[in-house]
């Protein structure tokens, strides 16, 4: 359900994503929710990539709802949280191109994206998406140094939209090769995180009080899939007359993707249940990311598996740039089945063919040792399932510590996390595939 409210913050707030309201009001301006792209008033071109490009053939019920919120004058600014997997990257993707003006050959919407890998990802879906608008496009993203050019070289920028990564876009405005006077629209991706203490709260900032300083007339997008309170709270003082989204906690939690724990005596154990396990009963389900808290715990798990003789990847922030591109490619391509990743991969990261995730370390809280980290963890068991696909998450448990931390992330989402009954047994593992739908 929707529920609305005036004023001059419009408060309209999405608790619920079913039966939602077809016209709302939020303060002053009216909305209806698209039923169909062509309810958005969109370019011809747009919806020739939407529908031959993206095959697309409806909204979403996320898109349907914030779309037209994002394209209707006066351009309210909007905080929006979806699900993951649930289309909000088309939303602001779709809103960054509907907004500037293909004619005009300066920057006129911004994308902020905390990793280099998501603003890639975000850049192939708006060239994707845009193909046929004549509209251009540049990625302001860290470079080696094998291909790096002095900020001094580089000419301004001309395209209409960039996306990037808060450090690099700093550099780029602050340098003046970033043009911000006749910027529409800013989007941070992931917004909490761009905008929390332990992200990129201070660069996030900056970018938006310069832009807002140029006097550009431009809505400011923040979308993610989670928003904690004290973010939420942060982020409404800073984002004046605005729209927002928000659903309820307990709703987060995604039907389509079971999540299983597995209790193992030891940390050999853990390795033994995704070699014996995962592996031989999953890979032939698709692919699977497994998540590990720290760059040594990644190199530690890939030695050991590929000793095994198994092929995996491994990526982590501490790798060149250009290696990992290559493993993203490889593994967006289908080369690679199987993916360790720290948290880098967390957030944003599509791949349709992921079907298992596996959490060999619980994430914790930045600066804890006992709290976990709900939403990364949200996050986390998002990369599987992706638009409503089946897909499955084993947290693996080996320590009085981890039962705690399961325990606190079920009564958080206040989900009850199924037991595998044994981790040696492969009659327990196929069941739990079954029951995700997999086999």
């Amino acid at each position: 359900m929707v529920g609305g409210g005036g004023g001059k913050k419009g408060g309209l707030v999405l608790v619920g994503w079913f039966g939602f309201a077809l016209k709302v009001t939020s303060g002053d301006t009216p909305y209806t929710s698209a039923s169909t792209f062509e309810d958005l008033n969109l370019s011809p071109e747009l919806l020739r990539g939407i529908y031959s490009e993206m095959k697309f053939e409806r909204p979403s019920k996320i898109q349907a709802i914030s779309l037209p919120m994002i394209l209707t004058p006066p351009y309210k600014n909007l905080i929006a949280q979806a699900h993951n997997g649930s289309g909000k990257t088309t939303c602001f993707v779709l809103g960054m191109l509907s907004r500037v003006d293909p004619k005009l050959q300066v920057p006129q919407a911004l994308c902020i994206c905390p990793t280099r890998e998501l603003a890639i990802q975000n850049l192939e879906v708006l060239r994707k998406m845009g193909k046929h608008t004549g509209i251009e496009s540049e990625c302001a993203i860290p470079m080696d140094s094998a291909n790096y050019t002095s900020i001094s070289q580089r000419p301004p920028v001309k395209a209409q939209v960039v996306i990037g990564t808060p450090g690099t876009v700093k550099k780029w405005m602050s340098h003046r090769k970033l043009g911000i006077s006749n910027m529409k629209i800013l989007v941070f991706d992931e917004a909490d995180h761009m905008l929390a203490e332990d992200g990129f709260k201070d660069d996030s900032l900056r970018i938006m009080k310069d832009i807002q300083r140029s006097g550009a007339q431009c809505q400011v997008l923040l979308f993610s899939a989670t928003f904690n309170d004290t973010v939420k709270n942060f982020v409404t003082r800073i984002v004046k007359d605005y729209n927002q989204m928000f659903v309820k906690k307990e709703e987060l939690s995604l039907q389509s993707v079971k999540q299983y724990k597995v209790k193992c005596p030891d940390e050999l154990s853990k390795i033994l249940v995704i070699k014996d396990k995962i592996f031989e009963i999953g890979q032939k389900l698709g692919q699977t990311i497994i998540f590990v808290r720290t760059k040594n715990s990644a190199g530690m798990l890939h030695k050991a598996l590929v000793d095994f003789g198994y092929e995996v990847t491994t990526i982590q922030g501490a790798l060149r740039q250009e290696d990992r591109d290559k493993i993203i490619k490889e593994f967006k391509d289908g080369l690679t089945q199987v993916l360790i990743s720290t948290d880098l991969l967390a957030r944003g990261f599509d791949q349709s063919r992921v079907n298992l995730v596996v959490n060999y370390d619980l994430p914790l809280k930045y600066g804890t040792q006992a709290e976990p980290d709900y939403e990364v963890y949200l996050h986390r068991i998002g990369r599987a399932g992706r638009f409503g696909r089946k897909g499955a998450v084993f947290n693996l448990l080996c320590s009085d510590k981890d039962n705690i931390l399961i325990s606190k992330i079920e009564n958080h989402f206040g989900v009850q996390i199924a037991e595998i009954p044994s981790w040696q047994n492969d009659d327990d593992f196929e069941a739990a595939m079954k029951d995700a739908g997999l086999c």
